[in-house]
């Protein structure tokens, strides 16, 4: 049996240890973006470590890795949006590890900055 880590030292590395207990398998340059996203977001700074680093994953994977933007700037209105992209945003978020959102949530899904 392993010793118990010691607790976080600052800010960065709480949100740090939970990104990396949400999404195991996050690659690191991914888990560098998301950990800045979250860390620079005003709505986030009172967050804990464990929703500050959700939010920002979500939030994240939602911009980079799905049509979202692109369906934004069509005149989509953002609960139409993230509902075409709900598969997509699925799709990364598993490939990480991480748990999906429902599609009873996807809409509802607060994020840390408006879109």
């Amino acid at each position: 049996m392993s010793a118990p880590l010691p607790p976080p030292r600052n800010r960065r590395e709480a949100v740090a240890e939970a990104l990396a207990r949400i999404a195991p398998r996050l690659p690191a340059f991914e888990a560098d973006a998301t950990l800045d996203r979250a860390l620079a977001s005003p709505g986030l700074r009172g967050a804990a470590p464990e929703t500050a680093a959700r939010l920002a994953l979500v939030t994240y994977a939602r911009h980079v890795f799905t049509d979202y933007d692109e369906l934004l700037g069509e005149g989509y209105d953002r609960d139409s949006a993230r509902h075409f992209v709900l598969d997509d945003l699925n799709a990364a978020l598993i490939a990480w590890g991480a748990a999906p959102i429902p599609e009873e949530e996807a809409e509802a899904d607060p994020e840390d900055d408006p879109d």
